[in-house]
């Protein structure tokens, strides 16, 4: 990552790209999970593992063409397979919380299946973000040339904008 502002707006918009999918896919996970919850007699995590699965299938797409679109191409079997990879971790994560809640306490209500869903999401959100960047949409070594070029033009700006000192004239 780059040093100083330009590096902190380049995660920051990374970061919100990488929300607005995660958003997406939230919504998406949440729908297929109530729709089969309350239209199927499936048990409720192998229901909420198929939502889980739509929902890596909608994040992959968002991913790959929209919050790390710009990022190295070249390997794609490589990037699906770690992507899924990890995908299967935060699904583990997800629906291991959703397990331990409903078998391991009883909390087999409507609301708490949301609740500890969130819950799991969050944390698997956590980890997918973690593992993605770093390990599945890897910046392209150009990415690094960029950071210095921006860094640079930044310092020759603040210099052009610095008041010079008046020349005298005899």
């Amino acid at each position: 990552m780059g040093h100083g502002s330009a590096g902190l707006r380049r995660l920051a918009h990374e970061v919100a790209k990488f929300g607005a999918v995660g958003a997406l896919g939230t919504v998406v996970n949440f729908g297929v999970s109530n729709l089969l919850w309350h239209l199927t007699s499936l048990q409720a995590v192998r229901a909420n593992v198929i939502a889980t699965v739509v929902a890596i299938g909608v994040n992959y797409l968002g991913f790959r063409y929209f919050t790390y679109r710009d990022r190295d191409k070249s390997a794609r079997t490589k990037e699906l397979s770690l992507f899924l990879a990890f995908s299967a971790v935060g699904l583990v994560i997800e629906n291991g919380i959703l397990y331990a809640a409903i078998y391991g306490f009883g909390w087999d209500s409507s609301l708490q299946r949301n609740i500890f869903k969130v819950v799991g999401i969050g944390l698997g959100t956590l980890f997918r973000f973690w593992s993605y960047r770093s390990w599945v949409f890897k910046a392209l070594p150009a990415q690094a040339v960029a950071d210095a070029e921006s860094i640079l033009e930044e310092a020759e700006t603040a210099e052009a904008r610095r008041p010079k000192p008046k020349a005298r004239v005899s």
